[in-house]
């Protein structure tokens, strides 16, 4: 068979497999699409299907097949992360300044600390956990940050499942993953810093605060239909330019997204560019995650290490929310509430890891401990809170 044909049938296996599991198994309510889709990818990966069937594996995902996907994988996530920042809010994080920044600080920093915590036990056990251009220092904060990170489009979704998203407690859960978002791009940008190509790096950081003023300007007397033309070029042209200075490519998609004001566009317009991007081409970007998946020193291992990383996680990102609900003095069963749902992480954790491999900052295998974490976490969120809020009503309209 030619490549183009091949190709379609990788195309279709990537989405006939994960839509019919999630569809004939309902599995909604704990792993919507985009996680089934997530895990799809690692099962027909290399690790799994790869390994039961390689003859397959070789036959469909070949370098031509692979090469084409991977390509159409980093455009879906540039723009997916270019929308992600384009909807922070930080005028509305700013006007709750002190409520947001404890939460916000106490949400990232405690389970931080405890991933950092984690990163140093898995290397005092084992040196092949870090990659090959990696320092110890960047493989222990860029563990530890994986394990703060917040998927703000995955809680979107699952906010606006449970119904909450346009609710006060909604609303300011949003301005706690939104000051973390900016702080998870911060700490990318200072682990990828590059000392022999530090005066690139600053460069790029100049000359795209001064690019970005006049974008903005422009953005502002364009029309609004032009206005999504001018903005994905302004989004591959920033993305080559982080890239060329030595930070990745999706530092430079966020930052593009982020200088932009969300009311540039219209919002319904918005919502459903992110849901034809998620339906469209996000699935190819999942399977390119799931064939980047190795289990070489042991299943075992791998899930042991996802186990920590987990524990790490969770205890440290609920009790982070605790202790910030106790100087808050929140109702009972608030912090919970809130803890429970910044834990989702699928997505931009995903994105995360996938730049520390791309920088072999991490291993492989690491990178699938981490995957396995992020997909552990994000599926406990709906199941923990759906109950939750049933019981606690009232902690949904409170403004704070």
């Amino acid at each position: 068979m030619s490549t183009s044909e091949i190709f379609l049938i990788a195309m279709t296996i990537i989405f006939t497999v994960p839509y019919l599991v999630w569809r004939l198994f309902r599995t909604e309510y704990y792993a919507p699409l985009v996680v089934v889709q997530i895990i799809g990818g690692i099962l027909l990966g290399p690790g799994v299907l790869g390994a039961v069937f390689p003859d397959y594996y070789r036959f469909v995902f070949n370098p031509q097949v692979v090469g084409q996907l991977n390509g159409i994988a980093q455009w879906a996530v540039m723009i997916f992360v270019w929308v992600a920042g384009i909807e922070l809010d930080i005028q509305k994080a700013w006007q709750h300044r002190r409520e947001t920044g404890v939460t916000a600080g106490l949400a990232l920093g405690m389970p931080l600390l405890c991933g950092c915590a984690a990163a140093t036990a898995m290397l005092l056990l084992s040196r092949g956990w870090i990659g090959s251009n990696g320092h110890i220092w960047q493989f222990i904060v860029g563990i530890g940050m994986a394990c703060a990170v917040t998927a703000l489009p995955i809680l979107v979704l699952f906010m606006e499942k449970l119904h909450i998203l346009r609710q006060p407690i909604g609303q300011r859960i949003l301005r706690y993953a939104s000051l973390d978002d900016i702080a998870i791009w911060g700490v990318l940008a200072m682990i990828l810093l590059d000392w022999n190509r530090v005066g690139r790096q600053l460069s790029f950081l100049v000359v795209f605060g001064l690019v970005a003023f006049l974008v903005r300007k422009l953005m502002r007397c364009i029309p609004e239909r032009d206005r999504w033309y001018a903005g994905l070029i302004w989004l591959g042209v920033s993305g080559f330019a982080a890239d060329w200075s030595g930070l990745h490519f999706m530092v430079g998609a966020f930052l593009s997204g982020a200088v932009l004001d969300a009311d540039m566009f219209d919002q319904q317009q918005m919502d459903q560019f992110r849901a034809h991007v998620l339906l469209a081409i996000m699935p190819v970007f999942f399977l390119s995650t799931g064939l980047r998946t190795n289990w070489q020193v042991g299943g075992l291992v791998v899930f042991g290490a996802a186990a920590l990383l987990l524990v790490a996680s969770v205890g440290g990102k609920l009790g982070g929310v605790q202790i910030a609900g106790k100087v808050l003095k929140w109702e009972k069963g608030e912090a919970s509430i809130i803890g429970w749902l910044l834990q989702t992480k699928a997505l931009i954790m995903i994105i995360f890891v996938n730049i520390l491999l791309d920088k072999r900052i991490i291993t492989s295998e690491t990178f699938t401990a981490t995957l396995l974490m992020a997909l552990a976490s994000t599926m406990l969120s709906v199941p923990v809170v759906a109950p939750k809020l049933e019981k606690l009503k009232t902690v949904i309209f409170k403004s704070s």
